[in-house]
């Protein structure tokens, strides 16, 4: 596959990914919820809610429409997959519960790594560090322990899925190009380099 098939092909698993987010949420909500997986993938799983869902992640250009959801998308699919990886017994149930999910995952995360290349390396860099993130005051591992917490968190997903701007009918028109999303990610790297 040549270079501009493979943009091409980036750009519509970009753009179903996008309108997917909201459903996908869900997917790593029930996931989180699965006391039978390994404890680290539930709370990874939790830190990528918290990550899509926080106004502050690394893409932080919410004024744009999709452009700013990007990440998020990819951070989700990145995650789930490692969590997948570390989830013991149950990993295999959770990826027949949601084949819609989990059946080109491989797939789109290379494709994604083929065209986005160090990006893609600085997005993967960035998975360790959703399980050790604070939200509203209170640890990864709260969202998990506290009923309270938890319903909180997902009192704010849902608030997060109702002002989710992204449609597929309009997204078509927004995203032709490949260098739409790479250089948001690109300046939010540089800018990170700079902070040190």
């Amino acid at each position: 596959m040549d270079g501009k098939e493979k943009e091409h092909r980036f750009i519509q698993l970009i753009s179903q990914w996008l309108v997917s987010l909201p459903f996908d949420l869900k997917v790593l909500h029930e996931i989180a919820d699965n006391e039978d997986l390994d404890r680290n993938a539930r709370e990874l799983m939790i830190g990528a809610i918290i990550y899509t869902i926080s106004p502050n992640d690394l893409v932080a250009d919410r004024h744009d429409s999709f452009v700013s959801y990007c990440d998020d998308c990819i951070i989700v699919r990145i995650a789930a997959s490692q969590a997948l990886e570390r989830g013991g017994e149950d990993a295999e149930h959770i990826k027949n519960r949601f084949p819609e999910f989990f059946s080109e995952l491989d797939q789109g995360l290379e494709l994604c790594q083929e065209v986005m290349g160090d990006l893609y390396t600085w997005l993967q860099s960035k998975i360790p560090g959703l399980s050790k993130q604070a939200y509203k005051g209170k640890d990864v591992a709260s969202y998990l322990d506290e009923v309270e917490a938890g319903e909180m968190l997902y009192e704010d997903e849902l608030a997060f899925l109702t002002e989710y701007p992204v449609e597929e009918d309009t997204l078509g028109d927004k995203f032709k190009r490949v260098s739409t999303i790479l250089d948001v990610i690109r300046r939010r790297k540089a800018e990170e380099a700079r902070r040190g």
